[in-house]
């Protein structure tokens, strides 16, 4: 259900195994277990949309299902499984990996490109917080139907199974990453077989398949048609993430598990909810447990949990993977970055990040308290993140594939009224609930905008006051002022060919200069990972002074002095325990007048508090920092 903007996620080796069905069966865990959660409530709230309070008919089940089963083939069949992922940076996925790619070959000079991208991550976290909620909770409402005497229990066993989930992110989730393809795979056979034992009892619902009923059920239940249309769009809110998940999964497993699995699968599962209500339509209170005998309600209620658990791990890992992302985009300041395995790429944890969405999370638990309640919030963030993917997508078909532009447009356009179709039906939401992802979008957004204004106005002014390197340079070989001491000096700079504030104070106050001096600037590439062998690259300015440029790719964490050791020129050596590197710390402060309005300025100077330290960030130890302290006034 999430639209995983980002590569998440959480069984990802270092390298692809070479086995084809074992990347299917991950791709069946990690990519699929938001959209394969969605049969759990996904009918009954279109469903009930559709009746508004009233009775159950034929037309409202044959139009749902029909709207239900098109929207999976047109939306993730068509849409995603054989256009989108064609458009891949370097074999990844995902809205900010499209941003970085169009940055990359529109040279950076599309404006529009960021905001898109900023805004389709913006609206990433607010779905984030929503699927880990409604997905538990539709789970454990099942306990109702075992026994009516649960009821009070379950809104905090929803709770604890939260906390415990959000508890354990620091301890990585390789242990357990294992077993999520094998439950999803089991979780998608049981559904598929409910689907067919109830699907035998009324097979008129395959008429459903004829898009007839879908158009009809429309065109004649005005409002509440467009409503129902609204919660349809549950069926395909994880629709993202087979985009984003492509770099480490690859195209074609992804597709086959689509094919061969999850879409026979839900299509089943979700015609057996419609020929169940067809012939009981008082059971729409929870259709999908009702798919089960008795017998099995509370192993799938055990069953249930254990999948949507998988669905909120894959987001919440995806809000990881995102943060860190943006980051090295420049769209969020630093933050403290683990990594939970020494094997997997994918593995990491923000502790910033995952006690920010447990907040949230729980907050909306306790504000809806039922799965039929968040419901109405959800969708509006997903559709306006595929309505985004959707106009990113025409550009990359331009400026990549080279298409004309009639072609691109004769393509893309169905795709974008569909999505825009959605956009409106879940508009109608805004006020049951639907406001909450959006202002959290639109509050992020502004954090991006700001962060990264901000770093402009802080670079412009960090330039003003450095000189040129090569003058300087000149201006001390002949000062007999200077101690000279052993030893190496790199100095971290954002332009290598001025002097950085740092070596400038070094200089002023200590009145010494090491016998080597590195001038390193850290680039993050528009890729997201760079090979080894073009990490780095090194100029020689003299005896004293050389310059080096590391570059990382937006998906990796720059470790500085493992890079740094593995450059291996025959100019340049490296010993970590010779060598200090130099920073400057800014302390940023609001500036009167200010080139920002005042709420911006004073966001900015509070974000950069929060910021960490960027000796942390590039993996410097401490013991070898020494940082050096500027004001500067934004």
């Amino acid at each position: 259900m999430s639209d995983a903007l980002s590569t998440p996620h959480v069984v990802l080796p270092a390298h692809r195994p070479s086995s084809f069905l074992p990347l299917s069966l991950g791709s069946i865990g990690v990519v699929y277990g938001d959209i394969g959660t969605s049969p759990l409530y996904a009918l009954k709230e279109s469903l009930s949309a559709a009746a508004a309070g009233g009775a159950l008919t034929r037309p409202m089940v044959l139009g749902v299902m029909s709207l239900m089963l098109w929207t999976l083939t047109i939306i993730v069949t068509l849409k995603y499984v054989l256009l989108i992922m064609r458009a891949d940076n370097h074999g990844e996925g995902g809205t900010l990996t499209l941003m970085a790619l169009l940055q990359h070959v529109m040279h950076r000079r599309f404006a529009t490109i960021s905001l898109l991208g900023m805004a389709g991550a913006a609206l990433f976290y607010g779905d984030a917080i929503i699927t880990p909620a409604i997905s538990v909770l539709s789970a454990v409402e099942g306990l109702k139907l075992v026994e009516p005497a649960f009821a009070p229990y379950i809104l905090p066993l929803s709770m604890a199974i939260l906390i415990g989930l959000f508890v354990v992110q620091s301890r990585g989730t390789a242990a357990v990453a294992a077993w999520f393809g094998p439950i999803m795979l089991l979780w998608f056979g049981v559904i598929a077989f409910g689907g067919i034992m109830n699907l035998a009892s009324d097979l008129t619902v395959l008429s459903a398949i004829n898009p007839i009923y879908g158009i009809d059920f429309l065109l004649h239940h005005g409002r509440a048609g467009l409503v129902a249309l609204g919660a349809v769009f549950l069926t395909v809110t994880g629709a993202e993430a087979l985009y984003a998940d492509m770099g480490h999964f690859g195209r074609k497993p992804i597709r086959l598990a689509w094919f061969v699995v999850v879409f026979p699968a839900l299509a089943l599962c979700y015609l057996g909810q419609g020929a169940l209500l067809l012939d009981h339509p008082e059971k729409l209170e929870n259709p999908f447990f009702f798919l089960f005998p008795e017998w099995a309600l509370l192993p799938m209620v055990g069953l249930a949990t254990a999948a949507t658990i998988i669905a909120s791990q894959a987001v919440i890992s995806g809000a990881y993977s995102l943060t860190q992302q943006a980051i090295q985009l420049g769209l969020l300041p630093r933050m403290d970055i683990r990594r939970t395995s020494e094997t997997e790429k994918g593995q990491i944890y923000i502790p910033r990040a995952n006690w920010l969405l447990l907040i949230a999370v729980l907050y909306l638990v306790f504000a809806f308290k039922s799965s039929s309640a968040l419901a109405s919030a959800y969708g509006i963030a997903v559709t306006g993140t595929m309505v985004i993917t959707s106009i990113m997508a025409y550009f990359v078909m331009r400026k990549c594939w080279h298409w004309s532009v009639a072609t691109s447009a004769l393509i893309i356009a169905p795709f974008l009224a569909v999505d825009l179709i959605f956009l409106m039906a879940n508009m109608l939401k805004i006020f049951e609930g639907g406001w909450i992802p959006l202002l959290i979008g639109v509050g992020l957004m502004g954090v991006m905008i700001t962060w990264r204004r901000g770093l402009k106005i802080v670079a412009k002014k960090t330039v003003r006051d450095e000189v040129n390197l090569d003058d300087f340079i000149a201006s001390i070989s002949h000062s007999s002022s200077i101690s000279k001491v052993r030893g190496v000096a790199v100095f971290l700079t954002g332009n290598p060919n001025s002097t950085p504030t740092s070596l400038m104070h070094n200089l002023k106050h200590n009145k010494v200069l090491h016998e080597k001096n590195v001038i390193l600037r850290v680039v993050t590439e528009d890729v997201p990972r760079v090979p080894e062998s073009e990490r780095s690259s090194v100029e020689i300015v003299n005896d004293r002074f050389s310059r080096m440029v590391l570059r990382f790719g937006y998906m990796e964490s720059p470790n500085v002095p493992k890079a740094m050791a593995a450059c291996t020129t025959r100019d340049f050596a490296f010993d970590i325990m010779s060598t200090s590197f130099f920073l400057s710390r800014r302390v940023i402060r609001p500036a009167v007048p200010s080139e920002m309005p005042r709420w911006q300025s004073l966001l900015f100077t509070n974000m950069a508090k929060w910021s960490d330290d960027a000796s942390l960030y590039f993996r410097i130890p401490t013991g070898r920092a020494v940082e050096v302290g500027m004001q500067i006034n934004v």
